[in-house]
């Protein structure tokens, strides 16, 4: 493989960082062109960007928008030690993130992306059957629930709504968060 092939299979990356930002840009180099082409400001070779990823502001992490007066949601907490946490919602936010903006210990190990049950909440019944019933993957991962009850839902996967204004949600009491080093040989 001569040099200029190795340098069309070799990705350089950068990191930017701005305001809690970061990208990385791939840099992909196709065949070089014929020196009697070059003029001595271009360069040796045709490049091309290729976005690989890009990593949003934390600001706009956990998604709570604050709500317009007079379209305020209520949600009460039930927490694991059994107090009452009453909260104004905007709608359209889930109970992960309104958790979370709240520092309530509703832990969503996966980013709210369904593939964990650290988010697991337990739903007043009076307000279940208002919630759009939960998908497969939910259904899924509820299965891997500590404490698992008719009216277990994922706190990612349930937004509010006008419907349920003034649910009541339990944590249970303790969560169950599978890893990879939990199915080590020992």
């Amino acid at each position: 493989m001569n040099r200029m092939n190795a340098l069309s299979f070799k990705a350089l990356t950068s990191i930017s960082s701005r305001q809690h930002t970061a990208s990385a840009r791939f840099w992909v180099f196709s065949r070089p062109i014929a020196p009697s082409l070059l003029v001595s400001t271009q360069r040796p070779f045709i490049h091309q960007q290729i976005n690989a990823f890009s990593v949003s502001p934390l600001a706009s992490h956990g998604h709570v928008k604050t709500p317009a007066p007079g379209e305020e949601l209520h949600i009460t907490f039930i927490t694991k030690d059994g107090d009452k946490v009453e909260i104004e919602a905007a709608e359209g936010d889930n109970l992960l993130d309104i958790a979370q903006a709240h520092d309530l210990d509703m832990e969503g190990a996966c980013g709210g992306s369904c593939a964990c049950s650290t988010c697991h909440v337990i739903v007043d019944p009076e307000y279940y059957d208002l919630i759009p019933e939960p998908d497969d993957d939910e259904n899924d991962m509820l299965d891997l629930a500590f404490g698992l009850t008719e009216t277990s839902r994922l706190g990612c996967q349930v937004k509010m709504t006008k419907d349920i204004d003034g649910i009541v949600v339990a944590l249970p009491q303790m969560t169950r968060n599978l890893q990879a080093s939990d199915f080590k040989k020992r």
